[in-house]
């Protein structure tokens, strides 16, 4: 049974060692997640440290997914934006464990944010992900319109360069 949790930063504390693995093994899967070969567990868990610091900040929402006990999946709603922006929010580290992709966890992940972005007071969300990506798709069926590609943008952990695609969401109270 999977359940998405916000957590705070005790729990992110407390998960430290399991979302340090999500991140991990995404990396390692060669997810274009903004880390470089070589990647430990713990530069992972590091990550993960300075993030329950940013929820503690108030700066980060941080959502995960469980299947049972296990933490399988992650995302985060970045709130820190401009003065001029209090409305809008990034989203990131839409993160799943190879273990646990086509279970839906990316799905029930994605639809947590937009209700955990409108608790938050936001209404509009945007986000990037590699162009050609399962997660480009899953986004397109999830309602989100595409801004554009811009060629080049990032690397993959191994170093090649790769283009994103640009998304952004309006969201609407129910």
């Amino acid at each position: 049974m999977l359940e998405i949790r916000e957590l705070t930063a005790a729990d992110a504390r407390e998960h430290l060692a399991a979302l340090g693995e999500v991140l991990f093994d995404c990396v390692d899967g060669g997810a274009s997640v903004s880390f470089l070969a070589p990647f430990s567990r713990a530069d992972a868990e590091a990550f993960f440290e300075q993030t329950a610091t940013a929820v503690e900040r108030g700066e980060r929402i941080l959502l995960a997914a469980f299947d049972g006990a296990a933490l399988v999946g992650t995302v985060q709603i970045v709130l820190a934006t401009p003065p001029n922006q209090p409305h809008r929010a990034d989203v990131a580290k839409l993160l799943v464990h190879r273990a646990a992709r086509g279970k839906g966890v990316a799905k029930l992940l994605m639809k947590a944010v937009e209700q955990a972005g409108l608790r938050a007071g936001k209404t509009l969300l945007v986000l990037d992900t590699v162009t050609g990506s399962v997660a480009e798709a899953l986004y397109k069926n999830l309602g989100w319109t595409v801004v554009g590609v811009i060629p080049e943008y990032a690397l993959f952990p191994d170093g090649r360069l790769c283009a994103t695609t640009v998304f952004f969401k309006k969201l609407s109270p129910m």
